[in-house]
């Protein structure tokens, strides 16, 4: 994955949040998870690393604002 940028974090309430899976279908269940509870920029798709099991989503969360918003 690439390297977090600063711009995600910088402010308090902001975050970046990495989620390893065995599967897709995990990884996009927990995003719908906290997308329900928080304000989330969501991630569309995965990613697998070689030589790591599972894969991989990041999705960057807003607690300032609400969800949905």
């Amino acid at each position: 994955m690439r390297p977090i940028h600063h711009t995600h974090v910088e402010q308090p309430g902001l975050a970046v949040v990495e989620v390893a899976a065995a599967d897709d279908e995990t990884a996009l269940a927990v995003q719908e998870l906290i997308a329900a509870r928080c304000a989330i920029a969501a991630a569309d798709r995965t990613t697998r690393e070689p030589g790591e099991p599972g894969v991989r989503l990041r999705f960057f969360l807003d607690l300032r604002q609400e969800p949905g918003s």
